[in-house]
């Protein structure tokens, strides 16, 4: 019995202990002040007085995770691309994850504000934490600690982001960012007699000495031995050699179309104008092109549609749809 007493005793001084503290911790974020564990969190330090500060060499890398991913990249590529430059993390490891390149591209901290309260303290007994989906308070501090990355390109990045996430739902693609440096097309050729996505398909002569690539629509054979859509392949190379034609017919029409993103510039949108500029850029300071740029590529294209054998329509990130022929 007095074990049991005692017992009852101890947890509740437990209990009381984390109710003072979560007082407290809530009254400091009323406040707008923070409480950030820097050490985990690329990109800063803390100063002597407890302050957030730049940290500039690893700010460098914040910086190009979210102009890579405006730039077309996806997620999965940059952490590969990291790794491969082995570019240090946090802990000084070469090792980056898709999941840690998307929390950096949404963080808020990086623009200077911080959310606070993300995640609470579920039980005083076991410590477990939970994400806060409004089961407490949260408070929003703007212009709380220095910014790496201006508020425009943050919100871009965040417009990106749902335009991904539109164009995979409208398209029916399971996985965001599916196309790779080894298979630029994957999710971005699209049927344009039943608006199903293309599939890589690889066919070898019967003796293995001939390999030819081409896409064909994953309608078309939907059900075993059942014919779909009537769409024909394309091949691979036919798909290269688009981009490079449609991106030639831009550069000997550059003046109307830097017309044109000039006035995008006006634009609300904060994405609009990000995508405007980078296209009057890339086009103004670039001739011709003999073969496939893959990262120009992802940079300018949305998706290719294929309305016959012999012709695709290219459409670019501004909005813009290019027929072209190809063979």
């Amino acid at each position: 019995v007095l074990l049991s007493i005692l017992s009852s005793l101890a947890q509740d001084e437990s209990r009381s202990i984390s109710e003072n503290s979560t007082w407290g911790i809530r009254r400091r974020f009323e406040q707008g002040k923070l409480q950030i564990n820097h050490v985990k969190f690329l990109g800063y330090d803390k100063d002597k007085k407890g302050n957030l500060v730049i940290n500039e060499r690893q700010a460098k890398i914040v910086r190009r995770i979210y102009k890579e991913f405006l730039d077309g990249k996806g997620a999965n590529r940059i952490a590969r691309d990291l790794e491969r430059e082995k570019v240090p993390n946090w802990n000084g490891k070469a090792k980056w994850y898709e999941s840690s390149i998307r929390k950096m591209l949404t963080n808020e901290k990086y623009k200077g504000d911080a959310l606070l309260q993300k995640t609470y303290t579920v039980d005083f007994l076991s410590k477990k934490r939970a994400d806060n989906n409004g089961q407490v308070p949260q408070y929003y501090v703007e212009d709380s600690h220095p910014a790496i990355i201006d508020k425009e390109m943050w919100e871009a990045v965040q417009l990106e982001m749902a335009r991904r996430r539109t164009y995979a739902l409208e398209n029916g693609i399971q996985r965001l960012e599916y196309a790779t440096a080894d298979n630029p097309f994957a999710g971005r050729v699209i049927c344009g007699s039943c608006g199903q996505i293309f599939g890589r398909k690889v066919w070898n002569s019967t003796d293995n000495r001939l390999r030819r690539i081409i896409w064909r629509c994953n309608g078309k054979y939907a059900e075993k031995g059942k014919k779909g859509c009537d769409s024909r392949y394309i091949d691979d190379g036919a798909l290269y050699q688009a981009f490079v034609d449609v991106f030639n017919m831009i550069v000997e029409n550059k003046d109307y179309f830097i017309g044109k993103w000039r006035g995008m510039l006006e634009s609300d949108n904060t994405l609009v104008r990000y995508k405007a500029m980078q296209f009057i850029d890339i086009v103004s300071s670039r001739p011709k092109i003999d073969e496939f740029d893959i990262d120009l590529y992802f940079a300018v294209v949305e998706k290719i549609t294929v309305v016959g054998r012999e012709q695709v329509i290219v459409s670019l990130l501004d909005g813009t749809e290019i027929e072209c022929d190809v063979e």
